[in-house]
């Protein structure tokens, strides 16, 4: 009863509560013979569904239903009591049935626009498990603090091909190992979007498809692996559409949580650490800032390389030893993560392919890129920061491999993200492509990147990625 209905956005607890709502409205006007029936039985109806909303736990959403509602109950049980009300007074009540019902329907439209996240069905041959780890790095100190013997440590969250699971199997709860770290997490991601956290508590409540811990695929060989950073403020979590996609068709994504850069970061032994990357308005301070912070990403990516190295070739008691293809990794990110991608690659010559998400590129452009990139891009207008589109295209241009930018129509920075399955779906925010279509053009283009360029598909994507937006390519050392 407390699941959520994809397209109406509510449980049928929730559907229960509105419809009950919306009876005690309409009661108040039906026929005299029909309104004590109505008035009663839609009244014991909503009463035991708001107690067992309560129960389970009620979303704000429904506040202004359970307002309309006892509002209306008032209007509604008032002839019942004193008896048959006069014409003159019945006629009085219709501004406050029109109130009524205002705050009743505010209620399924709320639940639209900051919905509960209902994810994709990750197609490709694989079911998709999920596991969290945390690693610290013994070599290099924490900058964000002021103790010397504070070292970095980083999270990160795997999803893999998987073995099928039962249908009942519990599925993975949504930025976060449980529900209050989900909570945690997406109150910090709202402040950090500039929203007041209640706004997104429904994102809590979501599961993904894979299955935390289940058995890895026993097909497919070694599988290639992608690496990703989320953008400022963001969590490893963000892309979750995206990477159980990319783990249905066989790749093994790690997505990474730096900590003090992004929103909040639960550690193992129950630290939560906030981000504590602050910009100062001076656009010359904040870039130099931001490519100091780009480094650090960068530096994570690389270190958890060698850790996904390591465990690879560890003893066989963990489930992925002997099958991640770390001679095949790309690096990946949105935003920032973008621009860490793109730096992790010019350093670390471990990394065979980039995928920059709408990330300006930050930090030195030497040396050239040496490894295919994809680059997408929401449309450029008069509103995005000049600098984006020649940096970007310098960075491209001097790489010395054939590289590509995919402007996707309909496109905002936040829909290479998560964002259009739980924000409201305002074109400026998350783009006009629409929860479906959002997540579905993301990952079709970069896995079409990917499969030529990790797994030797095909090589003309010329001809296969216009299919998602406007592409420009880059030949070594030709220019455009």
């Amino acid at each position: 009863m407390t699941e959520i209905i994809t397209g109406l956005h509510l449980s049928p607890l929730e559907v229960l509560t509105v419809l009950s709502a919306v009876a005690l409205v309409v009661a108040r006007w039906l026929p005299a013979a029909a309104r004590p029936r109505v008035t009663i039985a839609a009244g014991a109806v909503f009463l035991l569904s708001a107690i067992s909303l309560c129960a389970t736990g009620i979303r704000w959403q429904l506040l202004p239903v359970l307002a309309g509602a006892a509002v209306a109950a008032t209007f509604a049980f008032s002839p019942l009591v004193r008896g048959r009300a006069r014409r003159v007074r019945r006629w009085l009540a219709l501004p406050g049935s029109l109130a009524c019902a205002g705050l009743i329907t505010a209620g399924p439209v709320t639940a639209w626009a900051f919905p509960v996240p209902v994810f994709p069905e990750p197609s490709g041959g694989f079911a998709v498990g999920t596991r969290v780890l945390e690693w610290t790095d013994p070599d290099r100190p924490e900058t964000f603090t002021a103790d010397p013997r504070d070292r970095r440590t980083v999270v990160a969250q795997l999803w893999y091909p998987a073995r099928n699971s039962a249908a009942d199997a519990p599925r993975a709860q949504y930025l976060g190992r449980t529900e209050d770290e989900a909570r945690t997490v997406s109150a910090a991601f709202a402040r950090g979007v500039g929203l007041p956290g209640f706004l997104l508590d429904g994102v809590p409540h979501a599961r993904s498809h894979a299955v935390p811990d289940a058995p890895v695929a026993d097909e497919g060989g070694r599988f290639p692996v992608v690496l990703f950073s989320p953008g400022s403020s963001g969590v490893r979590g963000q892309n979750t559409a995206w990477a159980e996609q990319l783990a249905g068709h066989g790749y093994v994504v790690a997505a990474l949580d730096h900590p003090y850069d992004s929103a909040a970061v639960v550690l193992a032994d129950g630290r939560t650490i906030t981000t504590a990357t602050v910009s100062t308005g001076d656009r010359d301070e904040d870039d130099l800032l931001a490519a100091g912070w780009t480094a650090i990403r960068a530096a994570d990516l690389g270190f958890v390389l060698t850790r996904l190295e390591g465990l690879d070739r560890g003893d066989g008691t963990d489930p992925l030893a002997r099958r991640l293809d770390t001679g095949r990794v790309a690096a990946t990110g949105h935003s920032m993560g973008g621009a860490a991608a793109l730096q992790a690659a010019r350093q670390d010559h471990r990394f065979d392919a980039v995928i920059d998400l709408d990330g300006y590129p930050r930090g030195p452009l030497s040396p050239d890129l040496a490894r295919p990139t994809l680059a997408l891009t929401q449309a450029i207008t008069p509103a995005t920061d000049p600098r984006y589109l020649p940096r970007l295209t310098e960075v491209l241009t001097r790489g010395t491999a054939t590289n590509y930018r995919l402007t996707v129509p309909g496109a905002a920075h936040l829909t290479f993200t998560d964002g259009p399955l739980y924000l409201p779906p305002v074109p400026s925010v998350v783009g006009s492509l629409g929860r479906t279509e959002s997540p579905r053009v993301v990952a079709a283009a970069t896995l079409a990147f990917l499969d030529s360029v990790l797994r030797n598909g095909t090589g003309d994507l010329t001809g296969v990625l216009p299919a998602y937006g406007e592409l420009s390519v880059f030949h070594p050392r030709n220019g455009r």
